[in-house]
This record gives C-alpha cells, sequence and structure tokens, in this order.
C-alpha cells in the first residue's frame, strides 16, 4: 500500500500545483491515499470551504491542517461538515470538528489519518504526545496503518513524538516549517519519519511569500503585507508504503516536482 502525502499547500499557487502536477505524480507512483496540508490554502493563510473543494476535486482524499486553522472565518463549515477534513486533535475538547479519521476506499484496508499540533514555539494546545498515545490506542482497534501529519516548529518535538510512536504507527510526517527536510527513515520498529514534508506552492519566495516585505520586516521591524508569491512553483511531500498486514513502513522517500514554465 503507498501514502502520498503532499506537504503544506500554500494560497492559489500550491492549489494549481496539486490540479495540475498531481496527476503526473498520481500516474508515477499510483498512490492508494492521498493526503494534503491544506492550512495555508486560502490566500496563504487559513482554509475555506471553497479552496477544500479545489483541493478534494484535484485528487486528494483526506486534507490535514495546523496553526492558521481559524484564520478564515468560513472554516467553520468545513469542521462542522466535512469528515474529510481534520483539525489537530490536541484542541480542547468541545473544539469543532475532528481530529482523526479512519478512511476505507477502493477495497482497500482502512486507513487512520491523525492530525496533531505541537506546542514549541506554538499556539499551548493540549499535550499532543499524550493525546496521540490515546488517540492511537483507539485507531488501533480498527486498523494497524495509521498515518501522522504532526504540525509542528521544533525539530526535537517531531523526533520525539516518532520515536514514541514507533512500531504503533505506520508514519509520522512533519509539516509547518515549509522546508523539506533530507532525513527520511524507517525507524526500528518500523514507522516512517520525515522531520518536514516541504510545502507545496512558490518556491522563488521566503517559505512561500514575496520576498522584499520579508526582507523589509527584518531590516525595520515594521508591520509589512506579506503576499504570496508566484515563482517556480512546486509540489513536495512524501510516498510512504506499508505493510498492510503489519501496518509497518518498508519505504519512505521524498516527492518533488516543478511546475514548468513557473
Amino acid at each position: 500500500m503507498k501514502i502520498l502525502f503532499i506537504g503544506d499547500i500554500v494560497g492559489e499557487p500550491g492549489r494549481r500545483a496539486v490540479k495540475e502536477l498531481l496527476p503526473r505524480v498520481r500516474r508515477q507512483h499510483a498512490p492508494d491515499l492521498i493526503i494534503a496540508n491544506g492550512e495555508n490554502s486560502a490566500g496563504g493563510s487559513g482554509i475555506t470551504p471553497k479552496t477544500a473543494a479545489e483541493i478534494f476535486s484535484a485528487g486528494v482524499d483526506i486534507i490535514t491542517s495546523g496553526d492558521h486553522l481559524w484564520d478564515q472565518k468560513e472554516v467553520v463549515g468545513l469542521l462542522q461538515n466535512e469528515s474529510r477534513f481534520l483539525r489537530p486533535l490536541n484542541y480542547p475538547q468541545g473544539t469543532p470538528g475532528q481530529g482523526s479519521v479512519v478512511y476505507q476506499a477502493n477495497n482497500q484496508p482502512p486507513i487512520a489519518v491523525l492530525n496533531l499540533q505541537g506546542r514549541s514555539f506554538m499556539a499551548d494546545l493540549d499535550n499532543p504526545f499524550i493525546a496521540a498515545r490515546a488517540e492511537v490506542e483507539r485507531l488501533r482497534q480498527n486498523t494497524n496503518i495509521i498515518f501522522v501529519d504532526f504540525h509542528a516548529e521544533a525539530t526535537s518535538e517531531k523526533a520525539a513524538l516518532a520515536r514514541m510512536l514507533d512500531g504503533q504507527v505506520s508514519a509520522v510526517v512533519g509539516t509547518h516549517t515549509h522546508v523539506q527536510t533530507a532525513d527520511e527513515q524507517i525507524l526500528p520498529n518500523g514507522t516512517a519519519f520525515l522531520t518536514d514534508a516541504g510545502f507545496t506552492g512558490p518556491h522563488e519566495s521566503v517559505i512561500g511569500r514575496e520576498i522584499d516585505p520579508v526582507i523589509k520586516r527584518f531590516l525595520t521591524l515594521q508591520p509589512q503585507r506579506f503576499t504570496v508569491a508566484t515563482g517556480r512553483i512546486m509540489l513536495q511531500g512524501a510516498l510512504v508504503e506499508i505493510n498492510q498486514a503489519t501496518g509497518r513502513a518498508e519505504k519512505i522517500q521524498r516527492v518533488s516536482e516543478t511546475l514548468e514554465g513557473t
């Protein structure tokens, strides 16, 4: 079984990359499930039902999110009505939406997808380590194939969670930093790990934004409007191959494709 994970989709360029590049990636890798982090898909910050629908129509099965979850007020409609959209599990009890889902399609075994958010240098949500332990135990009653999107800033936090869950989940892939790391590996007990999947959008930029306003912000400390950039559009992520019988990962590889003409 193959799971394709697409790193943070940033604005219209990121949505265009998914629409135009995903068919080629599907032909090349033939994934059984496609997951994408869409928390920056609406104008570079947040997500709306409209941008989610565009991502789903491009072939994505499950959309995860992160710390920009609430940047667009329309997200409430997604949280209340779309079972294929996840928010971080470790929001306080009573928060709309869901942090995990068990998905099954095309006569494949069920696959659980779990979305978590870190706390180091980020909003102080509930402890993701405690939340993950309890939720993974619950999900494993239905399937041994579990994919985790851990939306976190600190490399150490991502690595520690992956080590804690090694052998209990199929993969832990990090998001949020928008920089694809080169540390893909299979941990000793069979969990695939990548610190960050990178981002899908304009790479002639500062992590997706126009370059000059970001430099000016650092030079002057004055507020700037960080507009989504437009150049060198790429789709980035990771492909994980999993043994269906055991739930253990057998291979993980980075994915990085450039949209021609950008």
